[in-house]
């Protein structure tokens, strides 16, 4: 029984040291930029040796891809349930909205490193994951489509459009957390997601059933 349990302990212990080795990476990417910091410096962040780093992954680009894919895939599967959901189009588009600004709110480092060292990187990591990146846009914009199809939204501004405002809004907003140019606090991060929807969705409706500000 006994050795049992052990290798029970041993199962459980594998992702938790992988996932140990993650969450330091979110502090040093964030602290010292990718470029700037080793692997060295992930390892003495978590407590670890150098050297079990590179049991998990084979380089700190690998660390970065899979950070960014953990929650750019949860974001994607969320956008597919809020769309396949009977809801007006302006629910659809707060429930994104809260999504990514509470990812932000509970986890301010790890959409640091998503932002500064994935989306925004253009040449390097943002190239890499294009793919994923351009599809968070088609599925917002099947969204707009399928308003624009039930009348709800301009047949006249191309969705495609629509959704790089929609996410550019929200990229914004983070953005200016992130380097501190703009206030943040519970009340910021509520009028935010109404801010984003409103302003979107202002300039999309056939006709003006915009919702007061939250208080």
């Amino acid at each position: 029984m006994s050795s049992g349990r052990s290798a029970i302990s041993r199962e459980k212990a594998v992702p938790d040291k992988r996932r140990l080795i993650l969450d330091a990476a979110v502090r040093v990417f964030a602290r010292q930029g990718f470029h700037a910091c080793r692997v060295s410096d992930i390892a003495d962040e978590a407590g670890v040796a150098y050297g079990l780093v590179y049991h998990y992954f084979a380089s700190k680009d690998e660390v970065l891809d899979t950070l960014f894919l953990e929650r750019w895939n949860v974001m994607l599967a969320l956008i597919r349930e809020v769309d396949a959901e009977p809801l007006p189009v302006r629910d659809k588009l707060r429930a994104i909205a809260s999504f990514i600004v509470d990812s932000y709110h509970h986890d301010p480092d790890l959409m640091k490193v998503i932002i500064v060292e994935v989306t925004r990187a253009a040449n390097s990591f943002g190239q890499t994951h294009l793919g994923e990146i351009r599809e968070a846009y088609e599925l917002i914009g099947e969204i707009v489509t399928k308003a624009q199809a039930e009348g709800v939204f301009r047949p006249d501004i191309e969705a495609r459009f629509a959704a790089m405002a929609f996410y550019g809004a929200i990229e914004q907003l983070l953005t200016g957390w992130i380097f501190g140019l703009l206030p943040q606090g519970e009340e910021q991060f509520e009028r935010a997601k109404w801010l984003v929807v409103e302003t979107v969705c202002g300039g999309l409706e056939t006709s003006a059933t915009g919702r007061a500000a939250p208080r």
